[in-house]
């Protein structure tokens, strides 16, 4: 793989060692409550499949079902009254659709916060509404977000998602795609000035965007990025018919992007209602 610099992460922040997603240190010894009370999106992501009622699947987007604030509060008692309370120190929201775009996302991060202040708050997002909710997020207390940055260019986007909504319109294309990383970078920029710690998620998708990871992992550093996970795409939905990453490649481009920023390697792709060490 061509590498467009050989430039080293010399200046990278000291991570949360206890977040279990954003540290080798924290995994196997912290955990993480994901609640389940985002179901609307405002893309389309070609490799994103969900569905409820799936107990057995453990990928991104699947939940057995969605729960309101409320609940999601009641779900957080009992998991931190559970044996493992003391080691479930993180909730999250990761889904199964897009957090930014769902009230309810910060209804529960901000009941979450007030009834058990000293749990650390983080959530996961494609970045599109970023940066209308930074202020927000900051007032509720979130700590940590990840967000999905899967490529820098437009017609590679196009291939990878298939429609963005954005200001009342639908957007496809080459044009869906500039909108979604322009906000992406945006928000990456505003959350990293506001004192976050930032995980980027890049789904390595061979074929379509492998041969580009060197040169995101740049951007994102360039712009505040911490930690970079590069994870395996699950080929179902339109992308059904790519093959799977090889353990080689998702090395290799772990070992290349290396050289840039930290990389996560024990993702679990997790489910959006996950609870528990990882």
């Amino acid at each position: 793989m061509h590498k467009e610099c050989t430039q080293g992460n010399m200046n990278t922040p000291n991570l949360n060692l206890g977040h279990p997603c954003f540290s080798t240190k924290g995994h196997g010894k912290t955990g993480r409550i994901h609640l389940a009370v985002a179901p609307g999106c405002n893309i389309s992501c070609n490799y994103c499949v969900r569905k409820f009622d799936c107990a057995n699947e453990s990928r991104p987007g699947v939940t057995s079902r969605v729960q309101n604030p409320v609940e999601a509060l009641e779900t957080v008692r009992q998991a931190k009254a559970s044996a493992i309370g003391p080691q479930l120190i993180v909730v999250g929201i990761a889904g199964p659709g897009e957090p930014l775009a769902n009230k309810a996302t910060y209804e529960t991060l901000r009941a979450v916060k007030r009834e058990f202040p000293e749990m650390t708050l983080c959530l996961s997002t494609n970045g599109l509404l970023l940066p209308e909710k930074i202020d927000e997020l900051v007032e509720i207390g979130v700590s940590h977000v990840t967000v999905t940055i899967n490529t820098l260019d437009e017609q590679v986007g196009a291939k990878i998602y298939s429609y963005v909504h954005w200001e009342g319109k639908t957007l496809i294309g080459p044009d869906a795609s500039r909108v979604l990383i322009s906000k992406q970078l945006e928000g990456l920029s505003l959350a990293s000035k506001a004192g976050m710690t930032i995980k980027i998620n890049t789904v390595l998708m061979p074929g379509i965007n492998d041969h580009l990871l060197y040169s995101l992992g740049l951007e994102i550093k360039k712009r505040g990025a911490n930690i970079h996970n590069i994870m395996p795409v699950i080929p179902q939905g339109k992308l059904a018919h790519i093959a799977a990453p090889t353990p080689e490649l998702i090395s290799d481009r772990r070992e290349i992007c290396g050289e840039i920023l930290p990389q996560m390697k024990h993702c679990q792709q997790c489910r959006a209602d996950a609870i528990g060490l990882l």
